[in-house]
């Protein structure tokens, strides 16, 4: 007759890897893509009956930055809505990043795009209808910056803390040298006194928003001086110079919200210090790292994957307990390898 098993039950984890800002920029976002589509309706519609082609045109230009913001509303909305989702075995963490990448390709073409229009005027100037056009850009940059106010915080410039599972936990797997796999009990993490970098906090969805308001602020900005100084001294090629010169900076931008994002979707190592940290905690009394694997699943959530060999009788929770320190670790997996003799 079988007896029950004695083995202590493994409690249940989550994986749900959301930003601890993640509602409220959430709630943010939409809230920028409602004043930025009614002024674009406002723009477009007013523009139509008035007979105003500058009024359609910035509308039709506005109306871009609310689709690419929308992209990361969508995101956030989906991301909460699945995070218990099974099938996203990590979470859904990442949706925020492939947001943001997606967000700066849109980017990138509106600056191909101003850039092109900036060109073509250069070579063939048009007549400027400086008494609509220069109200049109204040206006514009008005709510740009409003825009940027709603969106304001330290959660775009990677200072978003995010707390393990939740409830501030790590698991782990042990594995002895025979291949054995085995669930050790969790660990509660303690503050780290060193907290990761900002690449592994940052929230690229709010921040790929608050890039596309600022493009458009800046944009603006150029427009009514490069306006300003045509009216003045008839410099009408001041005009399309402040386009060439807000498709530079919007370029520049878009790259660095590819490459950010771009690392974080190929699971590159999202802070090369604290993987020194780790093997710094890992390596002691003659153990060593064999293996070791550093990547992000989400804003200020990190995964960490590593192999340790061990001539003492030590196993996956002993090693927890020396990671326990680093509460920005979310989901921890240990193989534990017994040295030979």
């Amino acid at each position: 007759m079988n007896e029950p098993s004695t083995a202590p039950a493994i409690p249940a984890h989550s994986h749900v890897f959301l930003g601890s800002g993640h509602e409220k920029n959430e709630r943010k976002t939409w809230g920028v893509i409602g004043l930025c589509g009614a002024m674009m309706v406002v723009e477009i519609v007013g523009g139509s009956l008035f007979g105003s082609l500058a009024l359609v045109a910035d509308g039709l230009h506005m109306s871009t930055h609310a689709g690419a913001m929308l992209i990361a509303a969508l995101a956030y909305t989906y991301a909460r809505r699945h995070a218990g989702d099974s099938r996203f075995v990590f979470g859904t963490g990442k949706l925020g990043d492939l947001a943001g990448f997606s967000s700066a390709i849109v980017l990138a073409m509106i600056a191909l795009l101003i850039g092109y229009e900036a060109i073509a005027r250069f070579l063939s100037p048009v007549p400027i209808r400086f008494g609509e056009a220069i109200p049109i850009a204040a206006v514009g940059l008005l709510v740009n910056i409003l825009s940027a106010w709603l969106l304001s915080g330290d959660d775009h410039q990677g200072h978003d803390h995010g707390h393990a599972h939740g409830h501030g936990h790590s698991h782990g797997h042990g594995h002895t040298h025979s291949g054995a796999h085995q669930h050790a009990p969790h660990a509660h993490a303690v503050h780290e006194h060193a907290a990761p970098a900002g690449a592994a906090l940052r929230d690229n969805s709010i921040r790929s928003a608050y890039v596309h308001v600022i493009a458009d602020a800046v944009v603006s900005l150029l427009a009514i001086t490069g306006l300003v100084l045509a009216r003045m001294f008839g410099w009408l090629w001041m005009d399309p110079l402040a386009g060439i010169i807000g498709a530079l900076v919007i370029a520049n931008w878009s790259y660095g919200l590819l490459r950010d994002t771009a690392g974080i979707l190929l699971d590159m190592s999202p802070d090369p210090a604290m993987a020194e940290k780790l093997r710094s905690a890992i390596e002691q009394d003659g153990d060593r790292l064999a293996d070791l694997h550093l990547w992000r699943l989400g804003p200020g959530h990190l995964g960490v994957l590593l192999s340790v060999v061990t001539a003492g009788p030590r196993d996956a929770a002993f090693y927890r307990g020396r990671l326990a320190r680093f509460k920005s670790l979310s989901h921890v997996t240990i193989e534990v390898v017994k040295a030979p003799a």
